[in-house]
């Protein structure tokens, strides 16, 4: 059975990313899913330190037949570093678009087969036989918007699991973000 890996920035995960796992892992018949967080994402700015979110990320994903979720400079480093049998790389569409963009790109397909989980609004074209596409309800969160919801002191409960809403007002992040 294959292997999912679940990487991103986690800035932070939320209900959407937990859906995108659940909805891989079944779909895609994952066996497992290593979640992995992207240290400094050469396409996007981060507010949250990546210990921060690497915390985050094994609160929102526990229980999901994760391995221990990991720290990585860039998706590649994972890929090269675990050699995994039959691994498939989760993105949603909207992070497709960015995909050329990402540190070799190229090697990443060589490595692993992506798993692209389309919603209303975005759309995936399978341009690579490496590439599976699957439908996602659609989560109507971004990490952006949440960021902003603390900043502005509203809730955020129900958008993200309890114990990462929990984490992040302890630990006082996105206040000033």
């Amino acid at each position: 059975m294959a292997v999912g890996i679940f990487g991103g920035a986690f800035d932070p995960p939320h209900n959407g990313h937990v859906a995108l796992a659940q909805t891989a892992m079944e779909r895609l018949k994952l066996e497992n899913l290593h979640v992995t967080v992207v240290v400094a994402p050469g396409h996007k700015e981060t507010v949250a330190p990546a210990e921060a979110r690497l915390e985050l990320a094994r609160l929102a994903f526990a229980g999901l037949g994760t391995v221990e979720p990991e720290l990585y400079e860039f998706t590649v480093d994972a890929l090269e570093a675990h050699r995994y049998e039959d691994p498939v790389f989760l993105i949603g569409a909207d992070e497709l678009v960015n995909f050329p963009t990402w540190k070799q790109p190229e090697r990443v397909l060589e490595l692993a087969r992506l798993g692209v989980a389309t919603r209303p609004g975005y759309r995936a074209e399978a341009t690579s036989p490496r590439i599976e596409i699957f439908e996602l309800e659609p989560y109507p969160v971004t990490s952006s918007e949440l960021r902003e919801r603390v900043r502005r002191g509203e809730s955020i409960d129900g958008l993200v699991p309890d114990p990462v809403a929990r984490r992040i007002a302890e630990l006082g992040l996105y206040r000033d973000a």
